[in-house]
């Protein structure tokens, strides 16, 4: 049985090491292969879903915004379509992949309209999986995990439907869901306070564990950022790709008849607060979430169903090696 200690010293005492380089390595490393991001939005027609996203990222990234100019009719059942765009800022390159459930919560029957998202989320873990457990694996997995789900909830002003509480119950289990009130600037202030108040409860009551989750904390400081995050959600936003004279800058907006709502000033609306949250603070940790977390549920218990076949022997393989030990050399 091997046993030693770690001692920390500071390397000024006998001369400049250089361990402080490796930042910089990595980020050349960052800089080099780029990122990847894959973004989810749900929520039922005319809620702004295509709007907000082209917000967040400045960019026309939602599938609507490269669609032709033909109406899109409302579909019969929940097509789950995807579209990837390349952002490049300060030379930093992202992929960005926006998926898009046109008919979610558009039909009569809306029973159960959770199971086909919850199918495609599932596919992209077992994808994943796949390519992990294939001995000639790609030397860079491409990863079409869903890290992040943006929910629209109507802002009815009231408590969350029971849609909306299935939806959420169910699939806060594989991915990391941010709920978000759209179109907020049909509530004043009041209203909004109130169904912000509302919302927290139901999840509450309910046992929905939507992101930041608090068992994920690291530390005493992520536990402190992540509490007043925790405490403003749901988001309350307002989205717009226009832009207007205000004050003599040119703001994205809203144009009404009592002036302009403002996208990115905190005092008409949250959405400064959500797009922080998703690109500029947490969005390397909602990928590790769903690689460390979400995934790594999938993948244990995808492999406790195939590790052993009904007589009980090992499952093999398509390559013929035991899946067990295949898994085991890439853990």
């Amino acid at each position: 049985m091997l046993t030693g200690c770690i001692s920390l010293f500071a390397s000024s005492e006998f001369g400049y090491v250089g361990i402080d380089a490796i930042l910089e390595q990595m980020r050349r490393k960052a800089m080099k292969q780029g990122f990847e991001v894959n973004i989810m939005v749900v929520g039922q027609s005319g809620l702004g879903k295509s709007t907000l996203t082209n917000t967040l990222f400045k960019s026309k990234v939602s599938r609507r915004s490269v669609m032709t100019t033909e109406e899109e009719r409302i579909p019969k059942t929940i097509e789950i379509k995807s579209i990837s765009h390349v952002i490049e800022e300060k030379g930093v390159r992202m992929k960005l992949t926006v998926i898009d459930t046109p008919g979610f919560g558009d039909q009569i029957n809306n029973e159960n309209c959770w199971q086909p998202i919850m199918k495609f989320i599932n596919a992209q873990y077992e994808q994943y999986l796949q390519e992990e457990i294939n001995i000639d694996r790609k030397k860079r997995i491409p990863d079409s995990r869903v890290h992040c789900c943006i929910y629209f909830i109507p802002p009815t002003g009231h408590c969350l439907r029971p849609i909306d509480i299935e939806f959420m119950r169910h699939l806060s289990k594989v991915v990391n869901i941010v709920p978000v009130i759209a179109k907020a600037d049909t509530l004043t202030l009041e209203e909004r306070n109130f169904f912000k108040q509302k919302i927290r409860e139901d999840l509450r009551a309910n046992e929905i564990d939507i992101y930041p989750q608090n068992e994920f904390d690291e530390d005493a400081e992520d536990r402190m950022i992540n509490e007043k995050i925790r405490a403003m959600i749901p988001f309350a936003v307002v989205g717009s790709d226009q832009e207007y004279q205000v004050n003599g800058k040119r703001l994205l907006g809203r144009k009404t008849r009592w002036g302009t709502v403002e996208v990115e000033n905190t005092t008409h609306c949250e959405f400064a607060y959500l797009r922080d949250l998703l690109i500029r603070t947490h969005m390397q940790n909602i990928k590790d979430i769903t690689s460390s977390i979400h995934y790594e549920m999938y993948r244990v218990r995808r492999l406790n169903e195939n590790n052993t076949k009904p007589n009980g022997q090992p499952a093999i393989h398509t390559n013929g090696v035991p899946e067990h030990e295949v898994l085991s050399h890439e853990m």
